[in-house]
């Protein structure tokens, strides 16, 4: 493995524009540990079995400085002997002057669709494999492979016992079983991540591999390195494990590795809450808190930052009234004005459960908001243009209307209509 990944990295660091194309293995934006080992597992098996030209390369999607925010990602990487300076990372590689030169394919692992801020990308995606709800229309050009499994290095594990055993050692085998524990909580039924398929994977490596840690042992060095929090200060923890879904708005959705009762603690939270959105662009942070009880148990709880109330409230309400699944929001008291906090009841709903939520919410949002809508915001910083007609278009148009009581009755209909939805 460290060969490959030198070989990758002297290859990048040569590339000429006459040199081989290179086909990336991305994982996404969180770059987890599910997305890491993931992206080197599978460009690994790639090298080893595609009959290309192009150079199998693992990607890390986020900046070389943000590697130190992973920290259960670097004691995964010392553990199996692998040093983080044998990676390659998003800004390090310029994918978009390789789509121009025809010399990018791309196959992306742990998410099934780029981000808006990568869409010009998507014509260089040649594969699919992941674990999370299928976003993307399935095409002859594309194979996608998505499985509602407990961790996508199930899926990549999968493939390569299926499709090139010989090239499994136990620095592989280590990393993709780490990464399946970890994931599945240790493969605990109760928490409701582990499927039948991520059993057998696992059970395989166990087989093959019998000098693999010990299972529970694995799983507790590693949850104490995720939840490992201490010197980061509050835009490291947004950063450290975070999704961002955009439309009419743009939402952070973050995990954090602390109780929500201590992080609604920190000192100065609201301004630098606000200062992380202002800087950031979002609208709207959602976060989303797990912690575990004496018995590893895991507790859930979540919160809804945002300056506009009228934003907050909204989401707010469709995470309250989500089905698919249920959520169980309990309200609980915050000390900040900005902040609705609750206690969520439905341990398993993970946010790989809540993402979906989230987007339908973007979704419905957008059809409701027509081309040249205003929306009224009590609080907007930049205040919206005033309704001041009670007929549509120009008052001036035509000369002066007649407004008949008709007419006031149907445009204030509309008008509470309107405020209802907000």
């Amino acid at each position: 493995m460290e060969e490959f990944l030198s070989s990758c990295r002297r290859t990048v660091q040569a590339n000429t524009e006459q040199g081989p194309g290179f086909h990336v293995v991305l994982g996404n934006e969180a770059c987890d540990v599910d997305s890491m080992v993931s992206a080197v597992a599978y460009a690994y098996f790639l090298s080893k079995t595609a009959h290309s030209e192009m150079l199998a390369l693992p990607l890390l999607n986020i900046g070389q400085s943000d590697l130190l925010l992973r920290s259960d990602n670097i004691f995964l990487l010392q553990q199996t002997g692998l040093s983080p300076d044998l990676l390659l990372f998003r800004d390090q590689v310029d994918l978009r002057a390789l789509q121009r030169a025809g010399r990018l394919q791309l196959t992306l692992v742990d998410h099934n669709v780029l981000p808006s801020s990568d869409s010009d990308l998507e014509g260089a995606v040649v594969e699919v494999i992941d674990h999370h709800l299928l976003e993307r229309e399935p095409s002859a050009s594309c194979p996608v492979t998505v499985e509602m499994v407990g961790s996508c290095a199930t899926l990549v594990t999968e493939r390569i016992i299926k499709k090139a055993p010989q090239i499994l050692d136990q620095q592989l085998a280590q990393l993709l079983y780490a990464t399946v524990v970890l994931d599945c909580v240790n493969m605990a039924p109760a928490a409701g991540k582990v499927t039948p398929k991520d059993s057998q994977y696992a059970a395989a490596l166990e087989t093959r591999f019998p000098a693999l840690p010990l299972r529970g042992a694995l799983f507790q060095a590693l949850q104490n390195a995720k939840f490992d929090v201490s010197g980061l200060n509050t835009d490291q923890m947004l950063l450290k494990d975070m999704k961002v879904v955009s439309g009419s708005l743009n939402i952070a959705v973050s995990v954090l590795y602390i109780p929500l009762e201590e992080f609604l603690q920190r000192a100065e939270l609201d301004a630098e809450l606000s200062g992380f959105c202002q800087k950031f662009g979002f609208d709207l942070l959602l976060l989303m808190t797990i912690s575990f009880t004496e018995s590893k148990e895991p507790i859930r709880e979540l919160a809804v930052f945002s300056l506009s109330t009228g934003c907050r409230e909204q989401v707010s309400l469709y995470l309250e009234q989500a089905r698919n699944p249920s959520l169980n929001l309990c309200l609980i008291s915050s000390p900040h004005l900005h902040i609705t906090a609750y206690q969520q009841g439905n341990s398993m709903a993970s946010r790989k459960k809540v993402l979906p939520i989230v987007k339908d919410f973007l979704t419905e949002r957008d059809e409701d908001i027509r081309p040249g809508d205003a929306e009224y915001e009590e609080d907007s910083q930049v205040p919206p243009t005033p309704m001041n007609s009670l007929v549509d278009g120009c008052p001036l148009d035509d000369g002066l209307p007649h407004i008949s009581a008709q007419d006031l009755e149907e445009k204030f209909r509309k008008m509470e209509a309107n405020r209802g939805r907000k």
